[in-house]
């Protein structure tokens, strides 16, 4: 029993002193309760909405007050005309437009059957769904408030329409995602392994010898594998048309431009992994672990941003998947072009100029 004592006191005395063993035992739970805590909520709140009050009387304001009041919704435009709808989608601003009909307060107090219009931005269904149903439950109150301090019947009848994806396909949400999942993840894994492959084999020294310059070196590395994504590319957009019948409302030729650009994003992030490890397993789990994770929680992918707190907010801003989704659900959905979506497009650019960069500063310094 003092054998099995003493041996026991040794494997606690070497876990206590591998201070970043124990960081992870007892820090990563912690870390998972606070990130999964934050993120996995069906909430929505200070969700950007534009209204049009064809109406202006006092219902209107009222049910407007109401609306912002609540908490769930934040006014971002006040719009004057139908013709700006549009627009404000495919900026991706706003997730819903309530529409007033003219003489609103008259028919909702005298006819009962005053008509209101809910737009929502259907791109993102689970969003869109629930914004619609804290709308008809805001609307039904206002409605039995109404019942019981006036002797008439008041009503109003909501009119729904789901912008882009009229039947609320979740198939139209998880596609992106998927896609830009994917890419980083098979694009990333497949370069973080060849250098610190080069390492373990012991060919390294073949490279050094070699008159190649480091950007050469780990352009080689890259350029095989931009091949391979994009094939990868072309497939997984062929079987999300064909059979679940997603559409590529835009420019066919800008989706694959952009996926292109992010697959070479995700490509330089890989080589950057394979520079500051030494082992393929290491740079296997850093790839696996530490981007799946981060890219279906921090991305939008499934979660919105916009419930995050500011921190992880903050967070997100720095996932290349979270710009990539934006491009390509505004290019298949919404049918924009460019002019849309050059923003996110330069943030990628950024990104890939950094990651190229450091893995090359890295690269020079571990020959040195």
């Amino acid at each position: 029993m003092k054998r099995f004592a003493g041996f026991l006191y040794k494997e606690i005395y070497h876990i206590i002193r591998d201070m970043r063993t124990l960081i992870v035992l007892i820090g990563m739970p912690v870390v998972q309760l606070l990130l999964f805590g934050y993120v996995l909520t069906n909430e929505i709140k200070d969700a950007k909405i534009a209204i049009l009050d064809h109406s202006k009387d006092e219902v209107t304001s009222e049910l407007t007050q109401k609306f912002l009041s609540s908490g769930y919704f934040k006014l971002s435009r006040e719009l004057q005309s139908e013709n700006e709808i549009n627009t404000l989608f495919q900026e991706g601003d706003i997730k819903e437009v309530i529409v007033f009909e003219e003489d609103f307060a008259r028919k909702f107090e005298k006819d009962g059957n005053a008509k209101i219009q809910i737009i929502n931005d259907a791109s993102e269904p689970n969003t869109a769904n629930l914004l619609v149903n804290y709308t008809n439950a805001i609307i039904s109150d206002y409605v039995r408030q109404s019942n019981r301090t006036s002797t008439a019947a008041p009503g109003i009848i909501p009119e729904v329409q789901m912008a882009y994806n009229a039947n609320l396909k979740g198939v139209f949400m998880f596609v992106p995602g998927i896609i830009a999942m994917l890419l980083i993840l098979i694009s990333a894994l497949m370069t973080s392994i060849t250098i610190t492959r080069e390492k373990e084999l012991g060919t390294m020294e073949v490279l050094l010898v070699s008159p190649l310059r480091p950007f050469q070196i780990v352009l080689g590395k890259v350029a095989p594998y931009i091949l391979i994504a994009f094939i990868n590319v072309v497939i997984i957009l062929l079987v999300s048309n064909i059979v679940f019948h997603v559409p590529v409302r835009g420019s066919v030729v800008l989706l694959l431009a952009e996926s292109t650009l992010y697959i070479i994003t995700a490509l330089s992030l890989g080589i950057l992994i394979s520079t500051i490890t030494n082992s393929q397993q290491v740079a296997m789990m850093l790839s696996l672990i530490g981007l799946m994770l981060p890219t279906i929680m921090l991305s939008g992918f499934i979660y919105p941003v916009e419930n995050m707190p500011l921190p992880l907010q903050i967070i997100c801003q720095l996932m290349p998947p979270k710009w990539f989704i934006i491009i390509i659900k505004n290019i298949m959905l919404k049918g924009v072009g460019f002019t849309y979506v050059w923003k996110e497009t330069l943030v990628l650019l950024g990104m890939t100029a950094f990651f190229i960069t450091l893995s090359v500063k890295k690269f020079k310094n571990r020959l040195e």
